[in-house]
């Protein structure tokens, strides 16, 4: 079980964020100042939560004392220059306030797994040039990922990682960085659909002080940021064409300039781009530059999709399945042949992640020492998610022959609301817009989006600038 030690001087955010972490199964630790965190010794957690503005010393102050213990730093959206400098100085990411839950959980968890896999043994599964503890497989489709890799890492060359959500693309773009000459310079992450439009050329370009409405101080951009390492752009398709445009500067002429600026800059970045569209379609209906996709076009990287990476499925459910029941405590507790049936020829539309959370529904679920079909939650979801293919299993459960007689009404009528509602809307709402009426974040509507299959509108990307 993980070790998180939080540091925050309001004790009601403090208290809050012990007990979300808690449900998640984290052991939990509190101080409200650089000194309280010290006298407990930061060096014995896993990861340290830090808040940036500290009575007494600022919260960057720990990113050296607690090492090798990574630290995440929390900071408001009016400090968000200073939390690209903590960047420059070592904190392992930041999260801004008032943040979502998920988003939060979900950086947590990705710092958790990268640490651990930089001190474990890469385990004996594939030839894969140094990253086995990253990604797992040794399909034919995967050895050509794992060799492009190889070849294009120390090369600095643009690259282009291309597929389906779900199949891994950050952990590509971070064996690319770890494996290049800027190892130990920055590496930037950015999800483009994740940020509201109205933000994004200011969190990838930075502003001067008075730009626009609420440009109280200057604030330095990700792609300063990320001046001698790498900055990865995923779901780069998602990106509005001025941010494009700018882009594309940085990428021709290795230039940037802040919003309300006169003055260009001069970076040395590395560019790693992601995404599951097709982007030269996106140029033929003026969605996306075709300039600046020859551009990133350097180098290709084409992730194949879980159901396409034959007995692969079976070794990544048993490597999931043993986190899953290390963290839940039932180490006793394994698949039965039908869950294994299930898993393997179930075409998983939602790729690694979708597993990942079926076998943790298992865990949960499974009664005695043996996880069946019908703890992982598969027959649902295909029935609410459409899936290219399905082989066909040995005799289903009779969970699966009741849930088709009787569907979850209220789970349907909700997926219906929600299509009709964004198909309604979406041409007269922003994507903002939307996700506030849905009562969700813009980025959940972003992923529901895809899982649904209901494609943006030209219209609607308009409506938020």
């Amino acid at each position: 079980m993980s070790r998180i030690l939080i540091v925050e001087d309001e004790a009601i955010i403090r208290s809050a964020l012990r007990r979300l972490l808690e449900r998640h199964d984290y052991r939990v630790d509190e101080a409200g100042s650089v000194t309280d965190a010290l006298a407990l010794d930061p060096q014995r957690f896993d990861l340290v939560i830090s808040d940036l503005r500290l009575p007494g010393e600022p919260g960057t102050e720990l990113i050296a004392r607690a090492a090798p213990a990574p630290v995440l730093i929390m900071t408001s959206y009016a400090s968000m220059r200073s939390a690209v400098d903590a960047l420059k100085l070592g904190a392992v990411d930041y999260v801004a306030k008032p943040f979502d839950h998920d988003e939060l959980l979900e950086t947590v968890a990705r710092v958790l797994h990268q640490q651990s896999s930089l001190r474990a043994e890469p385990p004996d599964i594939a030839d894969t040039g140094g990253q086995a503890q990253a990604m797992i497989g040794h399909c034919a489709a995967m050895q050509r990922v794992y060799a492009r890799i190889r070849k294009t890492a120390p090369t600095d060359v643009t690259v282009l990682i291309q597929g389906e959500s779900g199949t891994g693309k950050e952990l590509v773009a971070r064996a690319l960085h770890q494996q290049s000459k800027r190892a130990r310079a920055p590496l930037i992450c950015v999800n483009c659909a994740a940020i509201p439009e109205t933000l994004i050329e200011s969190e990838l370009f930075g502003h001067e002080k008075g730009a626009f409405t609420g440009a109280s101080a200057a604030r330095t951009g990700l792609v300063e940021a990320a001046d001698g390492g790498t900055l990865f752009l995923d779901e780069i398709g998602e990106l509005p064409l001025d941010a494009q445009a700018r882009l594309l500067r940085v990428l021709q002429e290795g230039e940037i300039r802040k919003i309300g600026s006169v003055e260009t800059r001069h970076v040395d970045v590395r560019l790693i781009a992601a995404t599951h569209r097709n982007l030269q379609a996106l140029s033929k209906t003026g969605e996306f530059r075709l300039d600046l996709y020859y551009r990133l076009n350097v180098m290709q990287i084409d992730l194949p999709a879980l159901r396409e990476r034959e007995d692969d499925v079976l070794l990544i459910a048993d490597v999931l399945l043993d986190k899953a029941r290390r963290r839940h405590e039932r180490e006793g507790l394994r698949l039965s042949r039908a869950a294994r049936d299930e898993i393997r020829y179930y075409p998983w539309p939602g790729n690694v992640r979708e597993l990942e959370n079926a076998l943790e529904r298992g865990v949960i679920l499974a009664e005695g020492h043996l996880i069946h079909p019908d703890d992982l939650g598969l027959a649902a979801t295909s029935d609410a998610t459409p899936a290219p293919r399905r082989a066909a299993t040995p005799a289903q459960p009779p969970l699966a022959a009741d849930t088709t007689e009787d569907p979850p009404e209220d789970d349907l009528s909700l997926e219906d609301y929600f299509q009709h509602f964004v198909l309604e809307h979406q041409d007269t709402m922003s994507e903002t817009e939307l996700a506030q009426k849905l009562g969700i974040s813009r980025k959940s509507l972003w992923e529901r989006r895809q899982r649904l299959g209901i494609p943006r509108k030209k219209s609607s990307r308009r409506k938020a600038d």
